[in-house]
């Protein structure tokens, strides 16, 4: 089967933003307008295509990334709608790791908000050529050049309006294209809303050119030619705008800025343009860097022909066709009925089928190229972030990394029957969300999951009921503290046990450090010689991991820390895996004991916008949950207040934010790092825990 699109007429985008902003409205009208659907779908009827989850239409807000292909001008534009709300940000992380370019959408009134920063420092992250798209231009407060300024400001991106504005608010007429110098009116009709270019009059005229004249010099500093033609007085054509444009944005030196209101059907077109003008196709993006078997570092350009390299980027349970993984190939092609070899498993699978998605239907291909995203199915141990390649040449790409949860509860099913059940859907929607995990508390036996926050587990639970029709309970949410060390402490431990026949000898010798905050656990074998043999370093490195998972202080996960095996001895007949494993555990325990343990709790960054006489309120109830108050600025007619803190005292905090200001302000969280607790508290904490545990088993 012959590819459909050339590689230079494929586009790979994702649309990123804040909650309500209103990404799914613009993919649902660029669906419209590109021919693949013939109806306007809605978020606030819950008719959005994009939005096909029971849990997303009752809400109004998407929860699950959905991926999409529309034709526009003779071009294959692929689309991932991701989720606004910070609990889901796993969603965005996994989405832009395969992307190409980003729409970021902005809204006219609220302007740059806290997750419009999450998501474009994610897109910084993963190099992701961006344009922008202010949307509600037509809603009261809406103000263009505000918001441009904020994203230069808070953003640090160089933002180049191409369009603007013809008056905003309720009297938002319209557009005016800088590129073409022309203003763009638009028509009601059976097709929804028709732009109609017009010449630019005269009451425009002046206002126009101040903006084509900042659009001309950002262009010209991309290049030399155009500089020159600039200052020598001479006119740049259209062509060479667009594509100096286009360069600046492969580049990331500029971020050029549409607007218009998707609700209202104004701009979209002009936006379909510029995603095809001004965003790269995969063959403008850099080769993909990946490694072989052998460490060597080597790269894979888009193209059919050489070796296959695809990403596996997301698992979804699909009740028809069970197991669906969603990949990017990069390089090479993927064929039904073809066998694959996953190279992060080290396991050869069968492609049993190839489809491409719109939102939750499929359609059948045969072949996905270089530069193509679809869904396979028959990959039963493929998971997110795995590598699939060619037996002759395995590579692996870099994966993707995704936040530790913050927040847990204890799940019990209400009958005997659903326990199976409840166990085999929490690993399929485990298998589906990197931040989402489940645990068996040792002490209680409960069943524990953990999520990035209360509505993520909230979703969970009504997934668990309606998907998997399992009827289970929950408790009260629980905050996922951690511990770490403060100090370095050297340990020796020595394991020795003679029963009839062979015994169990281990011997190790080990420092562990604390590291830096985030920096995670590092395991370092500076054995010299062969005091221990290397076939027992695997083993005794299983053995700290699993020891690490409950830590002395308070039985919770270790972090941030270092162990160097330095030396060791071994018995040639009694030593074995399981001996050293054994010894590496107990000796983490005692080692991490003498360390100085210290109680981490997760700590949260908070933005509250609130009418101005409520901020003296807000920031002294903020100081009693020990927060700590970042800082204050007017935005419109609010007060932003930002601040610092920990999650243990926020729960319930939307009920006692809306008694303070009588339901006029909000708030937007997200993770920000994980702090030590202070002493007080944490004696507070760890005597309520085990309290707790002794109520559980009934003592």
């Amino acid at each position: 089967m012959p590819r459909t699109y050339a590689l230079d007429h494929v586009r790979n985008i994702g649309i990123m933003a804040h909650i309500d902003a209103g990404k799914t409205t613009c993919t649902e009208r660029i669906l419209y307008y590109t021919g693949r659907t013939h109806k306007l779908g809605e978020t606030h009827d819950g008719s959005a295509t994009m939005d096909f989850m029971e849990e997303e239409r009752e809400r109004g807000i998407t929860i699950m990334s959905a991926a999409t292909t529309c034709i526009w001008n003779d071009n294959m534009v692929n689309i991932i709608d991701t989720p606004g709300h910070v609990d889901f940000t796993v969603e965005v992380e996994r989405s832009l790791r395969i992307l190409d370019g980003a729409i970021g959408l902005f809204c006219a009134v609220g302007g740059v908000e806290p997750q419009s920063e999450t998501v474009w420092h994610q897109a910084t992250k993963y190099n992701v050529p961006r344009i922008c798209f202010v949307n509600k231009m037509d809603r009261t407060g809406a103000n263009f050049f505000s918001v441009v300024q904020q994203i230069r400001d808070v953003l640090g991106a160089n933002a180049v309006p191409i369009c603007i504005p013809i008056d905003e608010g309720p009297d938002f007429k319209g557009i005016i294209d800088l590129v073409k110098m022309c203003q763009v009116r638009y028509i009601e009709d059976k097709s929804g809303t028709r732009p109609v270019d017009e010449p630019l009059s005269e009451e425009y005229r002046e206002y126009a050119e101040k903006w084509r004249l900042n659009l001309i010099e950002a262009a010209a500093e991309l290049d030399d030619t155009l500089m020159e033609k600039y200052l020598g007085g001479e006119e740049l054509d259209e062509n060479e705008l667009v594509n100096a444009i286009r360069l600046g944005t492969h580049q990331q030196r500029i971020f050029p800025v549409l607007c218009g209101t998707a609700f209202r059907n104004k701009g979209i077109r002009r936006l379909l343009n510029a995603i095809i003008n001004y965003l790269p196709s995969p063959l403008d993006m850099p080769p993909c860097k990946a490694t072989t078997m052998d460490g060597e570092e080597v790269e894979r350009r888009a193209d059919d022909e050489q070796n296959t390299a695809a990403l596996a980027f997301k698992v979804v349970a699909d009740r028809e066709v069970g197991k669906l993984v969603y990949v990017r190939v990069y390089s090479g092609s993927l064929t039904c009925g073809t066998y694959i070899t996953n190279s992060t498993k080290g396991k050869q699978q069968r492609i049993g089928r190839i489809f491409r998605m719109h939102a939750n239907h499929r359609e059948n291909t045969d072949v996905l190229y270089a530069g193509e995203i679809g869904a396979l199915v028959g990959l039963s141990d493929t998971t997110t972030g795995d590598t699939l390649c060619n037996e002759e040449s395995k590579i692996t790409l870099e994966s993707i990394t995704f936040p530790a949860p913050v927040i847990s509860i204890a799940v019990t099913p209400k009958s005997h029957a659903d326990r199976d059940k409840l166990m085999i859907a929490l690993g399929k929607l485990a298998e589906e969300d990197p931040t989402f995990t489940v645990r068996i508390d040792q002490e209680t036996e409960d069943t524990v999951i953990s999520g990035m926050g209360e509505l993520h587990l909230d979703i969970i639970m009504e997934r668990l009921r309606r998907e998997f029709k399992v009827d289970v309970t929950a408790g009260a949410p629980e905050v996922a503290y951690r511990e770490t060390i403060s100090k370095k402490v050297s340990h020796e431990e020595r394991l020795k046990k003679q029963t009839g026949g062979h015994g169990q000898f281990a011997h190790i010798l080990f420092d562990i450090e604390p590291q830096e905050p985030g920096k995670g656990y590092e395991f370092v074998n500076d054995v010299k010689g062969g005091d221990i043999p290397k076939e027992y370093i695997p083993a005794i490195e299983k053995g700290f991991k699993e020891a690490m998972e409950s830590g002395p202080k308070s039985g919770c996960p270790c972090v941030d820390f270092k162990i160097t095996l330095t030396d060791g001895s071994f018995h040639p007949v009694d030593s074995s895996d399981m001996a050293f494993k054994t010894c590496a555990s107990m000796g983490f325990k005692t080692a991490f004991a003498k360390a100085e343990p210290v109680l981490l709790e997760p700590i949260m960054k908070m933005t509250i916008s609130t009418p101005d006489e409520y901020a003296g309120t807000i920031t002294g109830n903020l100081c009693g949950l020990r927060g700590q108050v970042q800082g204050m600025e007017m935005v419109g007619k609010n007060q932003q207040i930002h601040a610092l803190v920990p999650l243990s005292n926020l729960f319930g905090y939307t009920s006692a934010l809306r008694n303070m200001t009588q339901g006029r302000a909000g708030f937007n969280m997200e993770f920000s790092h994980d702090a030590p607790v202070p002493q007080s508290v944490a004696e507070e904490i760890l005597a309520a825990r085990k309290k707790a545990r002794e109520a559980r088993n009934g003592k």
